[in-house]
């Protein structure tokens, strides 16, 4: 048996309400449901979705580790990424679509929008604390001059994606999820990273301090190990 959207309609969300007949819980033995076409390709597409997302976050640590040259400050930036996701995955369950295709890529999308306004806050707080400023004067100092220009990269973004929830016609069904979960994503990253970015890079800083010396002893005593003493 096959079927075609309705109007309006996304692939996930039409999976799901099928998946929810009561016919569908009780199959019979030796009965199932193969899929075919776009429930096929987004099969596989979330089969991959793990190892995609994965492979993004690593590429982004590395390229975020040859930058600072250093590798507790690029996990600070990672953290608005949880953030993000969790954002995206409640604006989709309040609009009531489902995880399909459409929603994943904006997901994709959001990761990269929203390390940039980490990397904004993080990056400004190293660059005043080499000026001489404290931690905690620099930490304060970043959440005001740099809460205009994450304001306004949200805002710009927000704003362009607003029409792409509301439109109507061939391909609407499609653009929503995507368009949503980038808006709620955006949001809650946005504020929550104002936050939590700042209050991870004292904590990583703090660990900074702890593990330094530690190394630098380990480090001292393997090399007096490798010196030849001489006898006599």
């Amino acid at each position: 048996m096959e079927a075609d959207l309705a109007l309006g309609q996304t692939i996930g969300t039409s999976l799901s309400q099928i998946n929810e007949l009561p016919i569908m819980q009780n199959l019979p033995d030796g009965v199932r449901v193969p899929s075919s076409g776009d429930a096929e390709m987004m099969d596989e597409m979330f089969n991959q979705f793990g190892f995609a997302m994965a492979a993004s976050v690593v590429m982004v640590l590395l390229v975020l580790v040859l930058l600072f040259k250093d590798f507790l400050q690029p996990l600070t930036i990672l953290t608005a990424l949880p953030l993000s996701i969790g954002g995206a995955a409640v604006g989709l369950l309040a609009y009531g679509a489902a995880l399909d295709m459409s929603s994943v890529i904006g997901i994709l999308m959001l990761m990269g929008i929203v390390t940039k306004n980490s990397i904004l806050l993080v990056d400004f707080v190293i660059e005043k604390r080499q000026q001489g400023m404290t931690r905690h004067q620099a930490l304060i100092q970043s959440g005001a001059e740099r809460v205009r220009p994450i304001l306004m990269t949200t805002i710009s973004m927000v704003a362009g994606m607003v029409p792409a929830v509301f439109a109507s016609g061939a391909g609407a069904a499609f653009r929503a999820p995507m368009a949503i979960a980038v808006i709620c994503g955006l949001i809650a990253s946005t504020l929550l990273s104002l936050v939590f970015v700042p209050v991870v890079y004292s904590l990583m800083d703090d660990l900074r301090e702890w593990l330094t010396p530690k190394l630098a002893k380990l480090t001292s005593v393997t090399v007096e190990d490798r010196i030849p003493r001489k006898e006599g």
